[in-house]
């Protein structure tokens, strides 16, 4: 599901390629003027999981799969974007592709540092940002209506979807995003085949100076978590130029430094794993001589989907699946221990998977 991605936006010269390129190491440009990302950067980052170390000591396994996460630096939006300014059609759409949004905000004041503003203000900044993809919503939510409309004369089924695409339209028009909407859940599902960009869930990134840490605390970060709280949405404050200096040292050095500094991890890691409960994503384990591997799947799913996420013989196949927590098999050192112990159980296709399920599936 390596598929899955966030698409990481904000103002140009806010450290939207600074933190993807501490997020993936992947030496994307990162300049100090605007426009500098044009084609986005795709990077994909392991979701890292300690348990898949114990598990893999315990099975012997030959290799160890994290989950993974894809994050696309997308290129500095501008005022105007909507309308084609900047190089706005094209930013637009690579946003439509992705799961979620991360709106990186800048929360610092640097004089060497331009910005595109000529002052230091998030909340203006961010309004820009939803403004500009409101009206893109808006030009397609009017295009799409007008295609119904014309398809509802022959088809009374799509009356419903008409009602529901008019409650869009007349939302965004009073330049609210589509996910402030109030929906019942007949309208969602008439809506699903129109991915508007402003239904994404957005996790916003304050983006601090080292002047700020540990607490990450600052006015404007107080005022970028107040605004996402308004909206329903999640805020995180992060050092994006610590980050960057981070990820350039060895693994044991990193700790030792976050510790200097009063941290106890880093802010890509937890950046992943709030990316992760945006979307209400969960892993849950397998393991075996072959692998021990991690495999995201959406909360509240049933054992048969998630068996098909390994393979869908599996779930066409699916008789019944063998489940052990994380802890029990740890404690009793793997899968036949758990077993004498009492601790593994078998459960049917509609069993809810949990994030700490050992999984074995049995299948034809």
């Amino acid at each position: 599901m390596a598929g899955l991605s966030c698409g990481i936006i904000g103002l140009p010269n806010v450290g939207k390629s600074t933190l993807f390129n501490a997020l993936t190491k992947a030496g994307a440009a990162s300049s100090n003027y605007p426009f500098c990302t044009i084609d986005p950067n795709v990077g994909v980052v392991d979701v890292q999981d300690s348990r898949l170390g114990e598990l893999a000591e315990i099975s012997q396994s030959k290799q160890t799969i994290y989950a993974a996460m894809q994050f696309v630096d997308i290129a500095g939006l501008v005022k105007g974007a909507a309308q084609g300014e900047g190089l706005g059609n094209q930013f637009l759409a690579h946003i439509r592709e992705t799961d979620a949004i991360i709106h990186v905000v800048r929360c610092f004041e640097e004089e060497d540092v331009v910005h595109v503003e000529g002052k230091l203000d998030p909340l203006r900044d961010i309004d820009t940002i939803n403004i500009e993809l409101i009206l893109a919503d808006l030009h397609t939510a009017e295009q799409i209506y007008k295609r119904v409309e014309k398809q509802a004369k022959g088809n009374k089924e799509l009356k419903e979807t008409l009602v529901a695409l008019k409650k869009v339209v007349d939302h965004l028009d009073s330049s609210h995003p589509v996910r402030t909407l109030q929906l019942t859940g007949e309208e969602r599902e008439h809506l699903k085949p129109y991915p508007f960009l402003t239904q994404k869930k957005v996790l916003y990134c304050a983006n601090v100076s080292e002047a700020d840490l540990p607490s990450m605390e600052n006015q404007y970060v107080q005022q970028v978590r107040e605004h996402a709280k308004s909206e329903g949405n999640s805020m995180l404050p992060i050092c994006a130029k610590l980050e960057a200096e981070i990820v350039e040292l060895e693994e044991g050095e990193q700790l030792l430094f976050l510790e200097s500094l009063g941290l106890k991890e880093t802010g890509l890691d937890r950046l992943i794993h709030a990316s992760f409960e945006m979307l209400d994503l969960i892993s849950f384990l397998t393991t075996g001589e072959m692998e021990t591997r991690a495999w995201t799947i959406s909360s509240g799913i049933t054992a048969a989907e998630a068996a098909g996420k390994i393979h869908t013989d599996i779930q066409k196949g699916f008789i019944k699946a063998e489940v052990i927590s994380f802890d029990d098999f740890v404690q009793n050192k793997g899968r036949s221990g758990a077993r004498e112990a009492g601790k593994l159980r078998f459960e049917g296709r509609d069993y809810i998977v949990k994030p700490d399920d050992v999984i074995l599936f049995h299948h034809n």
